[in-house]
């Protein structure tokens, strides 16, 4: 089964960045929509961004278009958000989630069978 391991999280200004990143194994890559989740306190799990395994197009939610970039090596089994202009609204843990049901990115949850444990992400002065 794919593992997934999430890495890159931490505190950061307002207007900082950051740059997440998921680490898969146990599986081939190339078989997985990826997408990238978070939860803040007292919310619900939302999709933030994800990208296709078949022809790597992606999704971002609104709230972070322009911002998060998603991108992924299928050879070296990772993926990464690269997260600039954070604000303190963007705080939450961060989750990567495979999920081979199907090859078109999607942020609905339900369709993601595989997940890291998350990272923390704190923006704050």
């Amino acid at each position: 089964q794919l593992q997934l391991v999430e890495s890159g999280g931490g505190l950061v200004q307002p207007g900082g960045s950051l740059r997440l990143s998921c680490a898969a194994s146990g599986s081939k890559l190339d078989y997985y929509v990826i997408g990238w989740f978070r939860q803040a306190p007292g919310k619900e799990r939302e999709g933030v961004a994800c990208i296709s395994s078949s022809d790597y197009s992606t999704k971002y939610a609104d709230s972070v278009k322009g911002r998060f970039t998603i991108s992924r090596d299928n050879a070296r089994n990772m993926v990464w958000l690269q997260m600039n202009n954070l604000k303190p609204e963007d705080t939450a843990v961060y989750y990567c989630a495979g999920g081979a049901r199907v090859t078109i990115a999607t942020m609905w949850a339900e369709e993601y069978d595989y997940w890291g444990q998350g990272t923390q992400v704190t923006v704050s002065s």
